[in-house]
């Protein structure tokens, strides 16, 4: 059978001795938070696009300035200085707004659309139900054609990367990112 007097005497030796080391300390330190500097260096290796990520531009996001790759060492890479924002004519001063006339042929309708509004923004505000998806000037979902000629006489595009010179030359749009600067007529769903 156990001793009772042994077992005592052994469990307040071995109780002493784990107060006396936890008074001391453990000597064990946690790690600092690196979180923080491993985004930077993610954000580093990764090349800036003009392409949005929409949603998500917690790593590699647009700042200032942008990686670019290092040279045939495969060392650092270098920053180089990032375009800078065109404003938006949707942040125009409203005592500069002009308003213009823009009649959707296909629609029969002629709406009045503000120079600091979208044709589409405008459009499904008047109850038109105009085809569209990424609403970035990324995709031809909101095509429309313009037939009294280029599209930049008529409209100016906020931040468009679909269509080419030769294609908006033939008065095509993107209703997404197009603001009005003239009256004109315009054929919405209609793409190159």
């Amino acid at each position: 059978m156990v001793d009772l007097v042994a077992f005592s005497i052994a469990a307040s030796v071995v109780g002493l001795l784990v107060v006396l080391h936890y008074a001391n300390g453990t000597g064990w330190e946690s790690s600092g938070d690196i979180s923080q500097d491993i985004l930077e260096q993610r954000a580093s290796t990764v090349p800036e696009t003009s392409f949005p990520e929409p949603m998500n531009r917690s790593i590699g996001g647009g700042g200032g300035a942008v990686a670019i790759e290092g040279g045939a060492e495969g060392g650092e890479g270098e920053l180089e200085e990032a375009e800078p924002e065109k404003q938006s004519p949707a942040d125009m001063p409203e005592d500069e707004v002009e308003y213009f006339d823009i009649e959707l042929a296909k629609e029969g309708e002629t709406i009045e659309v503000a120079s600091n509004e979208t044709l589409l923004d405008k459009a499904e505000d008047e109850g038109f139900d105009l085809p569209y998806a990424c609403r970035q000037g990324q995709c031809v979902s909101c095509a429309g054609h313009i037939p009294d000629g280029p599209a930049e006489d008529h409209v100016i595009h906020h931040e468009q990367e679909t269509f080419t010179d030769a294609e908006m030359e033939e008065g095509y749009t993107l209703t997404c990112v197009a603001y009005p600067i003239s009256d004109f007529t315009l054929e919405t769903g209609e793409a190159p």
